[in-house]
């Protein structure tokens, strides 16, 4: 797929991005508390469509994510997943899984023209939701994900939004993480 203009808001994301000024928020098991973690991230989106569902139609984005925290050379996070949009519906979508065992399908409402994309997900929807294994649903069941992108010139940014139901904590806890990636 050569012509971008049917992936909407997508189209400003083809391609790959690096950025170095990430932050993750989250529980440390290894620390028995809340921790933030600095992180570079390398991300590739490759175009994809249509996909025909019925009458729906979708074009969208393939991609891979990887994070590395400060000085190590293996990965802390990975995921696969794709970024979709529906033109008719003025829907876009990140439906993504990580090794964990974990999955969410998120979305929210755009416009082919959108330079902000909000996407969100609830545990229990059956449209834009939140499934995990079961010890993760036992002991770190994620409960809601919210998603914010910002798309830029040669830039793109997100702070995104894991609630988390901990086994043996009252409060949730939010796990976020956020970067700016360059074109690479």
């Amino acid at each position: 797929m050569s012509d971008l203009s049917n992936l909407g808001p997508l189209a400003a994301l083809a391609g790959s991005w690096e950025g170095s000024d990430g932050l993750d928020v989250s529980f440390s098991h290894s620390e028995g508390a809340v921790k933030e973690t600095r992180f570079r991230e390398q991300v590739s989106f490759e175009p994809l469509g249509p996909v025909d569902n019925g009458k729906q139609v979708l074009y969208g984005l393939d991609y891979r994510t990887a994070a590395w925290r400060e000085g190590e050379d293996d990965p802390f996070h990975t995921e696969v997943g794709y970024w979709l949009w529906d033109a008719d519906a003025e829907q876009v979508m990140r439906c993504f899984m990580v090794p964990r065992g974990a999955t969410i399908l998120a979305g929210g409402n755009a416009t082919a023209s959108s330079r902000e994309l909000r996407m969100s997900a609830e545990v229990g929807s059956t449209a834009y939701g939140v499934l995990s294994n079961r010890y993760l649903d036992a002991n770190a069941k994620t409960v809601r994900y919210e998603l914010t992108v910002q798309l830029g010139d040669g830039t793109w940014s997100y702070d995104e939004d894991t609630v988390l139901e901990m086994a043996g904590q009252k409060d949730l806890l939010h796990h976020t993480d956020r970067n700016t990636l360059k074109r690479a």
